[in-house]
């Protein structure tokens, strides 16, 4: 069984999990609602794109 030699230290230790902490989902504001929506995607609340009603008011 493979036992290190020596003690892992903290600051090796956080660095190794650098990557796996989570980061939040970019929004932004629709121009349109100001309602939050995600970036390059039709607004949810509203149903518009750059301006433009992509999807009807009571699909969603």
């Amino acid at each position: 069984m493979a036992v290190p030699k020596k003690k892992t230290s903290k600051s090796r230790k956080n660095m190794r999990r650098a990557h796996d902490f989570l980061t939040p989902p970019a929004s932004s504001i629709c121009p349109q609602c100001k309602e939050p929506k995600l970036p390059h995607r039709a607004c949810a609340s509203c149903g518009t794109y750059k301006g433009k009603e992509v999807i009807k008011s009571g699909e969603i």
